[in-house]
């Protein structure tokens, strides 16, 4: 076998530039919150195959009903010749969304795909064309994905002219508020200024859905306040226009919540779109929503060769399974707490800590060289980054100046796991400090 000198050059030769790695390393293996590399060097992730496998690299569980399955059927296409599977995992989504509401459910590959699907869907049911994206979101590297994502580099940049009817709005990006308001007192204003869209951009009656996270991933794990979902609702409601929940990286458990939208109260989403951690590393993903909805767009206009593959949807049901059997929001919530302990005493040691936020063990630091101006710190971010994987902690960057690092353990890590790679996050933090 190669070594990883010799993989690299591999690299470099057979695979295109525009393929970017956070890091110059190439693993072997993973299991729990643990990556090997070609050396034998092991890793503490704090990565989690961007947030892919919350029950962890290569769960016993998972592996097991992915060998299994396997063995039965690999490949069927559900459009041609139907599989239990496809059918169960469908069942669980829908009892999984908050709301109370009849739902049904189609199953796809993608992050990307669940997020073009939802807004057909969204467009045949009302009749409508556009759709309103927000500041800081990220939906996606398909054509749609990237208009409705909000990053211009490296996401948009040089890919255009970008899909039609798609419209921005602010966000509830507290720490940066685009009105310059503080929380509570500004009364969410930043759902108002949706209205001044539907003034100056396109008319509400025009619009099929509006698209949120409730925690942003790529934008930088922007959190809303209180209340601002609920608010989000009550707008998209008295317009007639439909709320879809993109819960591709904060959904499965990532916040504490199954769904991260479910700490917001109340809140009962059309549309929803999961994938990432649904598959455990398989490619998996689903739209979920009303039933009326999802039953509007005729037979053959939902699908794909692709959607629902049996294996991966064996590996999705076991997920499910090991989230009951394991108690794993219990797990996330514990996580949560202590990370979001020390994330804290980051920030009042180190003045580089501008911004801490997030929800459960889905937390960030956002990372400063001056704290009144807010000045944003993208390099301090890399250096960190490149830092902490020189002392065995994988860590990723976010956010639309690239100066915000997330944590997307698995939540099956350890408490020795979890204790040194805080442990490592802080050196890195001593280090970019001193710098």
């Amino acid at each position: 076998m190669p070594t990883q000198q010799e993989y690299l050059a591999l690299r470099d030769r057979h695979v295109a530039r525009g393929v970017a790695n956070t890091h110059r390393a190439f693993v072997k293996e993973g299991r729990g919150a643990v990556l090997v590399d070609l050396d034998g060097r092991e890793l503490i992730d704090f990565a989690g195959g961007i947030g892919v496998v919350n029950v962890g690299h290569a769960h016993p569980a998972v592996v097991a009903a992915v060998k299994e399955q396997a063995e039965k059927l690999l490949h069927g296409c559900f459009h041609v010749t139907m599989y239990a599977p496809y059918v169960d995992l469908a069942a669980k989504l829908n009892a999984m969304v908050p709301g109370g509401v009849p739902r049904k459910t189609v199953l796809l590959n993608s992050g990307a795909e669940a997020v073009e699907n939802a807004v057909k869907i969204a467009r045949h049911s009302t009749g409508r064309p556009a759709v309103v994206a927000l500041e800081s979101g990220f939906h996606g590297r398909t054509l749609l994905g990237i208009t409705l994502t909000a990053k211009v580099k490296p996401y948009k940049w040089g890919f255009g002219p970008y899909a039609p009817e798609v419209y921005r709005a602010p966000n509830a990006y507290c720490y940066r508020c685009p009105l310059n308001l503080k929380f509570p007192s500004c009364e969410l204003a930043c759902v108002d200024a949706i209205e001044e869209t539907f003034a100056g951009g396109v008319s509400a009656d025009q619009v099929a859905a509006i698209i949120a996270e409730p925690v942003q991933g790529e934008g930088g794990f922007v959190t809303p306040p209180p209340g601002w979902f609920q608010k989000l609702e009550s707008l998209c409601r008295k317009h007639g226009i439909l709320l879809v929940v993109d819960e591709i990286q904060s959904g499965m458990g990532r916040t504490g919540k199954m769904l991260a939208i479910e700490h917001w109260a109340g809140v009962v989403p059309d549309l929803v779109t999961t994938a990432k951690s649904l598959g455990a590393g398989l490619p998996i993903s689903a739209v979920t929503g009303v039933a009326d909805v999802m039953d509007h767009p005729h037979p053959g206009g939902l699908g794909g060769t692709y959607g629902g593959n049996p294996v991966a949807a064996a590996a999705a049901l076991a997920v499910l399974e090991v989230f009951e059997k394991e108690n794993l929001l219990a797990r996330a919530e514990v996580l949560g707490r202590r990370v979001r302990e020390r994330f804290d005493a980051f920030a009042k040691r180190y003045e580089v800590v501008g911004d801490v936020r997030g929800l459960g063990p889905m937390l960030a630091l956002e990372l400063v060289t001056d704290r009144e101006r807010r000045t944003a710190a993208p390099e301090l971010a890399k250096k960190l980054v490149a830092t902490c994987f020189e002392k065995g902690l994988v860590l990723l960057s976010c956010g639309n100046y690239g100066n915000v690092i997330r944590t997307l353990m698995p939540l099956v890590i350890t408490d020795a796991q979890l204790d040194r790679g805080l442990a490592i996050l802080e050196e890195g933090l001593q280090a970019v400090s001193r710098g």
